[in-house]
């Protein structure tokens, strides 16, 4: 049998940290601590580039694992969430749910992307139009059946894209 991946561990670490204590939040510093055997550079890493879905575009990520909810705090996507938290979602003890998705859109290729911030979503389009056509109806099958104050996003949210494009 194979020993966990870095990601695999860090996901574990932070679901068995944020399930202990009731709240599916934490710091990147609790998951260094719960992880000793593992590269503290790579484990910071992996939680605030590799696996958070709003990470900074110089940074790619392969895992939609976590998104980042404050400076140095980080929250598990409720799709992995494994067992309820014991209290109520930090989206709703901080305020009201949002009602917008955030999305940014750039140009890659002949191609325009669409990732949205809030929600594990990427698509993409081959004009502006057809890209944000397709961010729509991700958005939609992704919050198809689910609980949208589980997100914290109000039943209709509403969708708000910013256009990134290189100065020179």
């Amino acid at each position: 049998m194979s020993s966990p991946t870095v990601h695999e561990d860090v996901l574990q670490a932070a679901l068995r940290i944020c399930t202990e204590r009731g709240d599916w939040t934490f710091e990147p510093v609790e998951i260094v601590r719960a992880l000793p055997h593992r590269n503290a550079t790579s484990v910071r890493t992996h939680i605030v580039s590799r696996c958070c879905v709003n990470a900074p575009k110089n940074h790619s990520h392969k895992w939609d694992y976590f998104r980042r909810v404050a400076r140095g705090r980080y929250e598990i996507l409720a799709p992995l969430r494994r067992r309820p938290a014991r209290r109520v979602s930090v989206a709703r003890e901080t305020g009201p749910e949002r009602d917008t998705v955030h999305a940014v859109i750039f140009r890659s290729g002949d191609t325009y992307v669409v990732e949205c911030m809030e929600l594990a979503v990427v698509t993409q389009g081959h004009t502006l139009d057809e890209a944000l056509a397709n961010a729509r109806d991700a958005i939609s099958l992704h919050l198809d059946g689910e609980d949208a104050a589980a997100f914290g996003l109000t039943s209709h949210p509403r969708l708000s894209v910013t256009y990134e494009t290189a100065l020179v």
